[in-house]
């Protein structure tokens, strides 16, 4: 796995005027090996070339299924529970990653791994890898980790926000709780973001709710499309995964056209699904320009800016 690359912040002049996009709400499983965990994602990355997209997502943490394989540590045999230590996870993450990487090569699909868990210098992330079709990764990791996510696994936070240039147009990444935070949203937002990515995993409504509400905004106040995708199911046997909450979705500004509720596509709730949308990207251009409002336009920078606290490397 790669870390993370600096993007091309030149302008796209080829950019079509249209995308599809895919989004897998993944149910939490049980499997009996690696193999079968890794062949079940194939599945779904075969079906959405199938369908005909460029660019699909998966969910935050999609990985921590490969915790219940037979054989995991801390596997307990009497009760058939599993409690392994989030590292156990994260030792499997490059294979993991490798192998999405090569399918999206194979496919011809630019795929989000939504996070895994990775281990880099003694220290936990949670990070997000874009793999291309070209073969090359690139990697954002999550910005704020959940309360849950410091005190129970010590996962640290990123501290870099790059877009990832693409033929297609501009994409930033924010996993689950970071898009919680306005700034972030923004701060991509100037870097002429197009779409916005966001793995998720929440064990509620509410929690769900938040990270919902929250893409819808940035959607709107940045002027982009957003991707939701999340994971969906419990697995009693693994203690690490409880109840997950999802109703991914494809998100779009507000105006005129654009879907009447901002709403391009969204899956059933708490369903094994997966969602299919056609973005059009002609039309966001020309909202940019002739929109009802321009959020990004009429900002008061002669009253307000915002800005890192510390140069950033890209």
């Amino acid at each position: 796995m790669t870390g993370q690359s600096e993007p091309n912040n030149s302008p796209n002049c080829e950019q079509p005027d249209s995308l599809r996009v895919g989004s897998i709400q993944l149910q939490m499983k049980q499997h009996a090996s690696q193999e079968a965990f890794l062949e079940n994602i194939e599945h779904f990355l075969v079906s959405m070339a199938g369908y005909g997209c460029r660019l699909v997502v998966l969910p935050e943490f999609f990985s921590l299924p490969l915790a219940g394989i037979p054989g995991a540590a801390g596997t307990n045999s009497d009760s058939g529970k599993s409690n392994p230590s989030i590292e156990s996870v994260a030792s499997l993450s490059q294979a993991v990653i490798g192998h999405i990487s090569s399918l999206a090569v194979r496919l011809d699909l630019d795929v989000l791994a939504g996070s895994v868990p990775v281990l880099e210098h003694g220290e936990l992330f949670n990070i997000a890898y874009f793999c291309r079709s070209s073969g090359e990764v690139e990697s954002q990791r999550k910005i704020h980790p959940t309360p849950y996510e410091r005190e129970y696994w010590n996962i640290k936070g990123g501290d870099q926000l790059p877009v990832f240039e693409t033929d297609y147009g501009r994409v930033g990444v924010l996993i689950c709780y970071d898009v919680e935070f306005p700034e972030l949203g923004r701060l991509l937002a100037d870097q002429n973001m197009d779409l916005l990515l966001v793995p998720f995993w929440t064990d509620n409504r509410q929690g769900y709710l938040r990270v919902r509400y929250c893409a819808q905004a940035r959607a709107i106040e940045n002027e982009c499309y957003v991707v939701l995708s999340g994971t969906v199911g419990t697995v009693p046997a693994i203690e690490m995964i409880d109840n997950q909450f999802a109703q991914s979705a494809v998100l779009s500004p507000s105006d005129y056209g654009f879907p009447r509720d901002g709403i391009v596509e969204e899956a059933t709730a708490n369903q094994e699904v997966m969602i299919v949308a056609d973005l059009d990207l002609k039309r966001l251009r020309q909202f940019r320009e002739k929109g009802t409002v321009s959020n990004l336009k009429d900002r008061r920078h002669d009253l307000y800016q915002l800005g890192w606290a510390r140069q950033q490397p890209f």
